[in-house]
């Protein structure tokens, strides 16, 4: 069976479209192909630095045959007397068939002519002459280019064309202004270790023949050679290196024929701390640092064998790196000629030695002071142009943490460590460590803070009030970093909204979702119980104060926010589904988002207790008792906070056994809620709820049922006041009107 080979080459393409685009095209092509009813063994995508390629096996040489039905004229005018008429001829000649081809076939709007027809497929290289263009055109990126005079646009401009269909070249134009590119089987290997032109002769050796021409066009196959080549140079050193996906990724893109080569600097640059050293390493030159086995270091080869195992993200300006003891020397990957590896290797060892220079001279320098002396320096710097400079957010920050704390009822040590931390957490930003190298900030504040005889808490809160830094980034674990962690971002929030730079579609410029998800998140991972309503109440009206804004309007929109972002946490983090998503927060129910907004822990809770009793089947048992009560409940006038029988039930009114049981049951079932509510153990609810089940079911269908909807007004408001009394005790778990039935 055929099979076809796309190559698009290049100048060098950025290493984050390159793997975009691969991503790409792994999902746009087996769908494409799909769409045209065309099959495949094997769909491969391939991209190095100066090409995109995909190589397909397994091709039919042509669509299937199908076969289609057509509608045609009505019956009736179609022939009269059983005589084909000019409709009947004229629609056979359309459909390039005979007359006895035509027939006749009932349907919904009375009989109509038809006529089957097998429509020919398609030749393979017919369809892949059109599909090559539009997987072309289709590719997305940021920054896309226009070169020379035409409207073509990629991420680099493309130099030359391979299509392969077997052995024979796929004629294929890209037009672009006065530039035409025409396929042809002549590739390009590697710039310098094979500047040649390199000739296919079929789709089917593509890989083996650009390895001759020393282009490793797999990505998985370099992204394995490079990890292969940087563990076996760190253990050359006696040492280990850390693979850090992202690092691992960008360098694996940013050649074609990878070669480790082992670089050193100066032991009197290990003086730096860690996270310095590995940042220049890392984000500035894409070097793998290296570090001491164990026996010099308390990770060592056995916690390099867990974060393999784990898949954990490494990041290297975490404070995780503190347990790490380096070594003088790092792996850089080359994409030259290896046997020119000494000279690669002394290039790069002097680059780094003059950042590491600069990096010592600033940490020395920045030392020289304690960190709360650079807090005046935070006047100059503009947080935002209508929210003043970055003292006056670190002003805001101080007093919402304090509020934050107020909640929590912390103690004075803890109180006095929130509010240092607070004072301090962005003094770093105007540190000369941190302005030349941004990452670190969080990480030299800690530092500093240690250095200027800070308590341990506040240090490593200036640190952690930055977590989660992203999706996979780790939370918060200390109190004091919680808190300061919390209120930074809902300053942000609240100043952002205030200003009415509100997050529209995919533009979030502050990042104000991951902030509000960070809010939330933090909260849930550390069981603090902080109303948020009443946070964001105090924080719009400090903000309100001083502008022209209508407060009012803007803790709704905060809160209607919060509440989107609660919603999508619970079900792609939680796993809930979403029905029972609704169910917790209240469809169109001011109560229930109110009562999430106060306390965070219920909400969740309350959430994934339901998802747990629908999974175990114990929802399925009080499912129809309680929906079928707060159904009838609707037309009664009970107050949905009404819990106790005794005030809002008159026993006196009862004309059969069943409203008497009923009302009993509701009597014992009370204590059971109110514990549930103030406990959020909500278990004795819902074992309350199972255990009235019978009684109510009586109460509607058994022999001593009741018909709710009496003439006499009283009775009739008595016995929906029983169904309004359990609908409000199941309310205290969740709307279970929101509820999808064997969803």
């Amino acid at each position: 069976m055929p099979a076809f080979l796309l190559e698009v080459g290049t100048e060098e393409l950025p290493a984050s479209f390159l793997s975009s685009a691969v991503a790409q095209w792994k999902s746009l092509i087996p769908q494409s192909l799909a769409d045209n009813s065309l099959t495949s063994d094997a769909v491969e995508v391939y991209g190095t630095p100066r090409r995109l390629a995909v190589l397909i096996k397994g091709l039919p040489s042509k669509q299937a045959d199908r076969e289609e039905e057509i509608k045609g004229p009505p019956a009736q005018a179609a022939f009269k007397d059983g005589t084909p008429t000019p409709a009947a001829q004229g629609f056979a000649k359309k459909q390039g068939v005979e007359l006895d081809a035509l027939e006749v076939r009932a349907t919904d709007k009375g009989d109509f002519v038809f006529v089957r027809k097998v429509i020919s497929g398609r030749s393979v290289a017919e369809i892949l002459t059109e599909l090559v263009r539009e997987w072309i055109s289709r590719l997305e990126g940021k920054r896309l280019m226009r070169w020379g005079d035409g409207d073509l646009r990629f991420s680099r401009p493309i130099r030359w064309l391979v299509t392969l269909l077997d052995e024979a070249v796929l004629p294929i134009e890209l037009v672009n202004g006065s530039e035409t590119i025409k396929s042809d089987r002549i590739s390009r290997g590697h710039r310098i270790l094979h500047p040649e032109p390199v000739i296919i002769p079929q789709a089917i050796d593509y890989v083996t023949v650009m390895r001759l021409a020393s282009v490793v066009v797999n990505v998985e196959e370099r992204a394995k050679i490079i990890t292969q080549e940087v563990k076996e140079s760190a253990q050359k050193l006696n040492g280990y290196a850390e693979i850090y996906p992202d690092l691992l990724e960008e360098v694996t893109n940013l050649v074609e024929w990878p070669s480790a080569v082992i670089g050193k600097f100066e032991t009197e640059y290990l003086n730096l701390p860690t996270e310095v050293i590995t940042t220049v390493m890392v984000h500035h030159q894409r070097y793998f640092p290296v570090f001491k086995k164990a026996g010099g270091s308390r990770r060592g080869a056995a916690s390099e064998g867990r974060q393999e195992a784990e898949g954990d993200k490494l990041d290297p300006s975490s404070s995780s790196t503190l347990d790490k003891e380096l070594l003088p020397y790092f792996v850089t990957i080359s994409n030259g000629d290896s046997a020119k590896s000494d000279i690669i290797a002394v290039g790069n060892e002097r680059v780094i030695r003059a950042r590491l220079a600069d990096g010592k001279f600033f940490y020395d320098a920045d030392l020289k002071n304690p960190l709360d002396s650079f807090l005046p320096q935070l006047a100059k710097v503009t947080f935002q142009e209508d929210l003043g400079s970055l003292l006056d957010k670190v002003g805001r920050i101080s007093k919402i943490a304090a509020q934050i704390a107020e909640q929590l009822q912390v103690n004075e040590d803890e109180r006095h460590h929130i509010h240092r931390a607070a004072l301090l957490c962005k003094a770093d930003l105007v540190s000369q460590m941190v302005y030349e190298f941004p990452e670190l900030q969080g990480i030299m504040g800690q530092k500093y803070a240690l250095a200027s005889g800070e308590p341990q808490a506040v240090a490593t809160a200036i640190f952690e009030h930055y977590l989660p830094r992203g999706a996979d980034d780790i939370l918060p674990q200390t109190l004091t970093g919680q808190v300061v962690g919390l209120a930074d971002r809902l300053d942000t929030l609240v100043s952002i909204f205030g200003l009415g730079m509100i997050p529209t579609g995919s533009s979030d410029p502050f990042a104000l979702r991951r902030a509000a998800n960070a809010v939330i998140n933090i909260t849930w991972a550390a069981d603090l119980s902080i109303n948020l309503q009443q946070l964001l109440e105090q924080i719009a009206t400090d903000f309100v104060a001083a502008r022209d804004k209508n407060k009012t309007e803007l803790v709704a929109t905060l809160e209607e926010f919060f509440l989107q972002r609660i919603r999508t946490l619970l079900q792609e983090e939680k796993q809930i589904d979403y029905d029972v998503v609704n169910a917790v927060l209240g469809e169109n129910d001011r109560d229930y988002a109110e009562r999430a907004l106060k306390d965070l822990l219920d909400v969740r809770d309350r959430a994934l207790f339901l998802q747990q009793i629908r999974n175990d089947g114990t929802l399925d048992k009080i499912y129809e008792t309680v929906n079928r009560s707060a159904r009838l409940a609707a037309q009664g006038d009970l107050d949905t906070k009404q819990l106790d029988p005794t005030v809002a039930v008159s026993p006196e009114l009862f004309q059969k056994p069943s409203e008497a049981a009923f009302y009993n049951a509701l009597v014992e079932l009370l204590p059971q809620t109110q514990t549930a509510g103030r406990s959020r153990n909500y278990q004795l609810l819902v074992a309350g709820l199972e255990e009235i089940a019978p009684t109510v079911s009586n109460f509607f269908d058994g022999a001593e049922s009741v018909l709710v909807m009496d003439p006499d007004p009283q009775i009739k408001r008595n016995r929906l006041h029983l169904l309004g009394l359990l609908r409000n005790h199941a309310r205290v778990l969740a709307d279970f009107g929101a509820v999808v039935k064997n969803l």
